[in-house]
């Protein structure tokens, strides 16, 4: 898990380094630049939600490999 951490870190830090050299060829009032930016906010968002995530314990990845077993029932009323 950490080597896709390091990857979107990574990722991220190349985008702002871009980001900051379009702001400073067409103008940091630019819709360029604000793209750039967009772009780089969307990484650090989809960062965020990676370090969220919660592993999954031993009986959910039981029940996503045995679904039909009699511990992974689901009752609706």
């Amino acid at each position: 898990m950490s080597d896709i951490q390091e990857k979107i870190q990574e990722t991220i830090e190349l985008e702002v380094e871009q980001a900051r050299n379009v702001c400073d060829t067409s103008g940091s009032n630019s819709a360029e630049c604000a793209a750039a930016w967009d772009a780089v906010e969307e990484l650090q968002a989809e960062a965020a939600h990676q370090r969220s995530k919660k592993p999954k314990n031993s009986l959910e990845q039981y029940c996503d490999d045995n679904p039909e077993a009699a511990e992974c029932r689901v009752y609706e009323d």
